[in-house]
């Protein structure tokens, strides 16, 4: 039978772990609500994981320069794997020199490095630098898109259909928002060290300054990369994240029809995220959380604990409003051993899915010897007696 073991000290702890100085913030929409012009949208808090905003995230769109973020990618994995430098040359063909639309201005006598080339497509957007750097790594812009492709299904990426390596509007060149995400989340994580190419604001090459096209960086909300995109059928798209503390977001969105209504879009989702959720610890590694009877067990019931501290993203207004309980199939039958997961924690979170965490035996139970078994038998015989009983008065 499925048991709850509620309890309110959980809902109390919780309340007094919440980050102090986290005042409710006035807010028009509902707690966990956000209304996005955008036509697609994912957001996702990465100190916890959770994901705030889902609109249409699956779906796979164009994603005009925004697909860049790949061709980067498989640049820094290719300096990592020692196959090329930053100090690396790359030839420049005459079909990249030609490409059109937002441009590194790279001329076929250039002999620019992995480093240049990193720049020219982080803060450029540069449409020439990304064919240049998929010719050098696969030989052809065909051949790189089908590397990249199966790369992007590597990571978990399974709506993302690389046709070439700018973003250049191709029919067959997909990909969703929450792939956006997962390669925002790669890049950063992985390649903190090439990471901060992406927020440099300007960049200058063949005596030419460009300045970056990523909106808001340095306005103090935290932001501090990743790729626009334009194009008619993507709109106006943003792949970014930002970092307020010890949190930091990803998020991308697309469709919009403006560089001002993306600027406006990018600040509105960022303010939100940070303003309308707050992280509050769930407790530390092997903190008893609750117990569990045991089933034939030398002892009777066994401690609950968590396998790890855990941090949770809460709605800030509701941080009041918080329960907790303890679920289990009990009682739990022996033997048991320390680790073995056998309970669940539920938070319940306003107009959220409830947050779920493993609970894990905080303590071997071997099974009960004959003493044991023969004291739980007379119980039970003890109760079928009392109910005969109570059955023949009745």
């Amino acid at each position: 039978m499925r048991k709850l073991f509620h309890t309110a000290i959980l809902s109390s702890a919780l309340l007094a772990m919440a980050p102090p100085g986290h005042a409710p913030v006035a807010q028009a929409q509902s707690l966990t609500s956000y209304e996005t012009r955008a036509n697609s949208a994912y957001l996702r808090d990465l100190s916890t994981g959770t994901v705030l905003l889902d609109k249409g995230a699956n779906v796979p769109l164009p994603p005009a320069s925004m697909s860049k973020l790949m061709t980067l990618l498989m640049l820094f994995e290719a300096i990592e794997d020692e196959r090329i430098t930053l100090e690396t040359t790359f030839t420049v063909s005459e079909r990249a020199r030609a490409m059109g639309g937002s441009r590194m201005f790279l001329e076929t006598r250039d002999r620019p490095t992995a480093e240049d080339l990193i720049r020219g497509i982080a803060v450029l957007s540069g449409n020439d630098a990304s064919v240049v750097v998929a010719e050098g790594l696969a030989g052809t812009e065909d051949a790189f898109a089908q590397m990249a492709t199966r790369r992007a299904r590597e990571l978990g990426m399974r709506n993302t259909t690389l046709a070439n390596s700018s973003g250049w509007p191709h029919p067959d060149h997909l990909m969703s928002k929450r792939d956006l995400g997962i390669l925002a989340e790669h890049i950063i994580t992985r390649f903190p060290q090439y990471y901060t190419y992406l927020s440099e604001r300007e960049f200058t090459w063949n005596g030419i300054t460009q300045p970056n096209r990523v909106p808001l960086l340095g306005a103090g909300i935290g932001l501090d990369g990743l790729k626009t995109g334009f194009t008619s059928a993507a709109g106006y798209s943003l792949t970014g994240s930002a970092r307020q503390g010890d949190r930091r977001i990803v998020f991308a969105f697309g469709g919009l029809t403006s560089e001002r209504e993306r600027q406006q879009e990018a600040e509105a989702m960022i303010n939100w995220a940070f303003r309308q959720f707050a992280k509050a610890s769930v407790g530390s590694e092997g903190q008893v959380m609750g117990e569990a009877p045991v089933w034939l067990g030398e002892a009777r019931s066994v401690p609950l604990v968590l396998g790890e501290a855990r941090d949770i993203l809460i709605p800030a207004i509701a941080r009041r409003q918080l329960d907790a309980r303890v679920l289990y199939d009990g009682p739990i039958p022996a033997p048991i051993a320390r680790g073995d997961r056998i309970a669940t924690l539920e938070v319940d979170l306003p107009d959220m899915e409830p947050v779920r965490l493993p609970l894990l035996a905080g303590a071997d139970v071997p099974e009960g010897g004959f003493m044991v078994r023969a004291q739980v038998s007379a119980r039970r015989l003890a109760q079928m007696v009392m109910g005969a009983g109570r059955e023949a008065i009745n």
